[in-house]
C-alpha cells in the first residue's frame, strides 16, 4: 500500500542526489547493451512497482490518446444537429435559460453549418469536418455528455481530473499508477505541448497525491529542445563512476527510509530521464516517415496550425508504437490569436470564423491518425478520445456567439472495443440540455478504464485518510458504446 509522506520533497531529492537529469542514471541502466537503441516494450513484472502492471479482466486497449478540444467546441455546430435552431432562428429561448459565463444571452441561433449523413451508419457530421466524418463509421458519438464545470480552469481540471479543483491527479496519471508502462526509455504519460497548457495551467496534467513519477511529460515539438533538460551526453568513465555513487547514495537513504515512495520515484525519474536523452530525439525525428504518411496527417498544409497538429497526430502514433500508455495532444492558438493559448475554440463572438479555423487545424489530422492506426494495425489497440470541456448554448451571445454550455454536449471514441458508428444518448431538440441517457465526466472515464481492463471503483489511493479515485465515488461504464 502506498504512504503519503511530506519529509522530503521531489525538488529537495533531485537537487541533493545529482547535478541534473542528464548526469543521472542506474548503474543497471550502465550495463545495460541495449542504451541508445531503439525503445523495447517490457512484460508485465510485479516486483517492479513502475512497470507493467497485469489489468483486472481482458483489456481492449494498451493505450489512450486524448484528442483534446479546449475552449468548448459547440456540439449543435458539429456532431448533434438540430433542425429547430434554423426554424426558430432569432426568436427568443421557449425554456428558462439558466446563467450563463457573462449573461449576454440572446437568441436562438441556427447553425451556419449544413449536417449531412456519413459512412454506412449514416452518422451526422457537420461539413466542419469532412476528414472525420468520412471516419463515421469507426465514431461511437455521446451526445449526452455533461459536466459540472462552467467555467474554464475549473470544467478543464473536471474532465480531467474528475474534480473541478486543483491538486488532484490527471487521467493520464491514474492510468499509468494502475497499469504502468509498458516503454522502459519515454515517460508512461506525455502531452504534445505544441498548443500549450489550457487554462487552468499545467497542474491539470499533474500527478497531484500520486507518486511524482506519474505526473505527465511535456514534449514540444516544435522547440529545439522538445523536451527540457534532456539532451544527449556521451557517456565517459569520469560520468560513470559518477553515476554509481549516486545510486550508492539513493540506495542507502531508501535503505534508511525502509522503502519511501519519493525516493523510489526519483531513481525511476532517474532511470527515465537516463534513457529519454536518446529516445526522445529519435521520437520527434520524421525522417524515416515517408511523404506519403506525412501528407495524410497534413504536414503538408499550407495552414501552419494544421501541420503542426498534424505533427502531434503523428508523433501520438509514433508513441502508442512505443508502448507508452497516455498521450493527450494540445491544440494550437487560432492564427488571430497568436501568444493567447488556453481556450481556442472558445467563440463568445465570431463563432462561423472560430470554429472554422479550428475544425481546419485538427480535422485532416485526426482522420489521418485513424487511418494510419488502422493500416498499422494499431486501431484495435488504441483508444481515440476526442472532447471539450463543454458545449455551447443553442442560443446567441452577441449577435454572433455562442456561451458555455455544460448541460448537455458530444464527446467521441474510437478504437479497439469501441462500436464504431453508433449515437449514444441525446438533448432536447434546441440541443440545450441532454435528456437521453445522460452520461457525465465520470461515466467517460469509467469507460476509458474499462477498455483498459480496470475496475475504475478498484483503482484507488489513499490520502489524507480516504480512498480517491478518478472517478470520485460516480461512475458507470457506458455500455451501449463498447
Amino acid at each position: 500500500m502506498f504512504t503519503d509522506s511530506s519529509r522530503f520533497t521531489r525538488r529537495q531529492i533531485l537537487n541533493g542526489a545529482s547535478t541534473g537529469f542528464g548526469m543521472v542514471a542506474l548503474s543497471a541502466l550502465l550495463a545495460d547493451g541495449a542504451l541508445g537503441n531503439e525503445p523495447v516494450a517490457v512484460a508485465a513484472d510485479p516486483t517492479n512497482p513502475f512497470g507493467p502492471k497485469p489489468v483486472q479482466f481482458p483489456a481492449k486497449v494498451k493505450s489512450v490518446i486524448f484528442c483534446f478540444m479546449s475552449g468548448g467546441v459547440s456540439h449543435v455546430d458539429t456532431f448533434d444537429p438540430k433542425p429547430r435552431l434554423k426554424i426558430d432562428h432569432g426568436k427568443p429561448m421557449p425554456v428558462p435559460v439558466k446563467p450563463t459565463m457573462f449573461n449576454a444571452n440572446g437568441n436562438i441561433m441556427m447553425s451556419p453549418w449544413e449536417f449531412q449523413p456519413r459512412g454506412e451508419s449514416g452518422i451526422p457530421v457537420s461539413e466542419l469536418f469532412p476528414h472525420i466524418g468520412a471516419c463515421a463509421d469507426d465514431l461511437a458519438v455521446i451526445r449526452s455528455m455533461t459536466s459540472i464545470g462552467n467555467e474554464h480552469a475549473q470544467a478543464n481540471y473536471f474532465i480531467h481530473t474528475g474534480f473541478s479543483l486543483a491538486g488532484f491527479p490527471s487521467a493520464g496519471a491514474w492510468i499509468t499508477y494502475g497499469l504502468g508502462s509498458e516503454c522502459r526509455d519515454l515517460p508512461g504519460f506525455v502531452v504534445l505541448a505544441s498548443g500549450g497548457a489550457p487554462l487552468g495551467g499545467i497542474n491539470i496534467f499533474g500527478n497531484g497525491f500520486l507518486p511524482a513519477l506519474h505526473q505527465a511529460s511535456l514534449i514540444d515539438p516544435t522547440q529545439p529542445e522538445p523536451l527540457a533538460n534532456i539532451v544527449p551526453r556521451e557517456l565517459d568513465r569520469r560520468q560513470r563512476r559518477r553515476l554509481k555513487f549516486v545510486e550508492q547514495v539513493d540506495r542507502e537513504h531508501l535503505r534508511q527510509l525502509q522503502g519511501e515512495e519519493q525516493i523510489e520515484s526519483a531513481i525511476r525519474n532517474y532511470e527515465i530521464a537516463y534513457r529519454m536523452q536518446s529516445a526522445v530525439p529519435d521520437l520527434v525525428d520524421l525522417g524515416g516517415e515517408t511523404a506519403a504518411t506525412k501528407s495524410l496527417y497534413g504536414l503538408d498544409s499550407p495552414a501552419k496550425e494544421t501541420a503542426e497538429y498534424g505533427r502531434q497526430c503523428l508523433l501520438a502514433r509514433r508513441l502508442v508504437e512505443r508502448g507508452v500508455r497516455f498521450i493527450e495532444l494540445t491544440c494550437l492558438p487560432r492564427p488571430a490569436e497568436l501568444g493567447q493559448i488556453g481556450n481556442p475554440w472558445d467563440q463568445h463572438g465570431g463563432l462561423k470564423t472560430g470554429h472554422a479555423e479550428m475544425a481546419q487545424q485538427v480535422d485532416q489530422p485526426i482522420a489521418g491518425l485513424i487511418r494510419d492506426l488502422k493500416q498499422r494495425g494499431l486501431f484495435e489497440e488504441t483508444l481515440i478520445v476526442w472532447a471539450g470541456e463543454f458545449g455551447r448554448t443553442p442560443f446567441a451571445q452577441g449577435s454572433d456567439g455562442r456561451d458555455h454550455n455544460p448541460y448537455g454536449f458530444s464527446v467521441w471514441l474510437a478504437g479497439g472495443g469501441v462500436k464504431g458508428g453508433t449515437i449514444y444518448g441525446a438533448t432536447d431538440d434546441l440541443g440545450y440540455h441532454a435528456v437521453e441517457n445522460v452520461s457525465t465526466v465520470y461515466d467517460l472515464w469509467a469507460t476509458v478504464l474499462h477498455l483498459l481492463g480496470v475496475d475504475h471503483e478498484r483503482l484507488t489511493y489513499r490520502h489524507g485518510g480516504r480512498d480517491f479515485r478518478l472517478t470520485d465515488v460516480h461512475g458507470a461504464v457506458i455500455s451501449g458504446v463498447i
